[in-house]
């Protein structure tokens, strides 16, 4: 009886040591406090009686979200940015011996070098460089998790938030850019017109039978809108004669002007015989 109540005793003490580990998990062991290795996946067994020790560790991506941090960029802009990590365990032994609590010494890790790399940084290049910011993070993190056995994945910025006076000075900014914008593209499409509107009347003035169509298409064009409008027909050599009218009276005017001050120089001789 006695030698059965013993086997029972051993039997039992044998199967305090069995362990398992699933196939996401590492079993770090260690023997009267020194590391020995490493268990897992699956089955194993361990020196029962506190001989030996298995810390189990989860080796697949963590994802953590990082709390709402309130920070200056390099410029003096208050800005609250929120940001999400994706780590692993790789080397499980070192996540056990070298750090003490690798999750909250990755996440602290984490938002101390979020606040950093945003304090390098301007806010125009917090905006429109995310994919910079992101790589200049993450590669910060990988510098000091390595000896950890830890990897970080992608570290990355999901919000930033800027104060309400900040977002009108933007809100302005934007739009005066836009305006500005579409005046350039108003006067570039009024330059070209006015270049296809030269070469029409080059083209025109080159003949004359065009001009005669246009204004025909013009006034059918005037009768279809509106019925009431009354259009008189001139001829363009009437256009012509009065130009040429013009041209003839503004000459005769200049001449006419221009001979009293011939005859001035002998009047002013006669004058001064007279008094002699």
């Amino acid at each position: 009886m006695i030698p059965l109540i013993v086997i029972a005793i051993i039997a039992l003490i044998l199967v305090t040591g069995v362990r398992i580990a699933q196939e996401y998990q590492r079993g770090v062991v260690f023997r009267l406090g020194r590391h020995i290795g490493l268990r897992g996946p699956g089955l194993y067994w361990i020196l029962p009686l506190g001989i030996e020790r298995s810390v189990t560790i989860d080796t697949r991506t963590r994802t953590v979200s990082a709390e709402q941090q309130e920070t200056i960029t390099r410029d003096s802009v208050t800005i609250r940015v929120n940001a999400v990590l994706w780590y692993r365990v790789t080397e499980a032994s070192k996540a056990v011996i070298a750090v003490a609590d690798a999750s909250s010494a990755v996440y602290q890790l984490a938002l101390t070098s979020l606040r950093n790399i945003i304090g390098r940084h301007d806010l125009d290049e917090v905006l429109q460089e995310r994919d910079k910011i992101n790589g200049l993070l993450r590669e910060n993190m990988i510098s000091s998790t390595i000896p950890w056995g830890i990897t970080v994945e992608r570290f990355e910025m999901k919000d930033v938030e800027l104060p309400e006076a900040m977002q009108q000075v933007m809100a302005m900014q934007a739009e005066a850019i836009r305006e500005k914008r579409a005046r350039i593209i108003k006067a570039e499409a009024e330059l070209e017109a006015s270049k296809k509107l030269s070469d029409a009347a080059q083209q025109m003035a080159n003949n004359p039978v065009a001009i005669e169509l246009r204004r025909m298409q013009m006034v059918t064009e005037v009768g279809a809108e509106n019925n009431s409008t009354t259009v008189l027909m001139i001829p363009s050599d009437f256009v012509t004669l009065a130009q040429s009218f013009s041209n003839y009276l503004r000459q005769h005017t200049s001449g006419t002007a221009a001979k009293p001050s011939e005859d001035t120089p002998a009047v002013e001789s006669r004058t001064s015989q007279a008094q002699t």
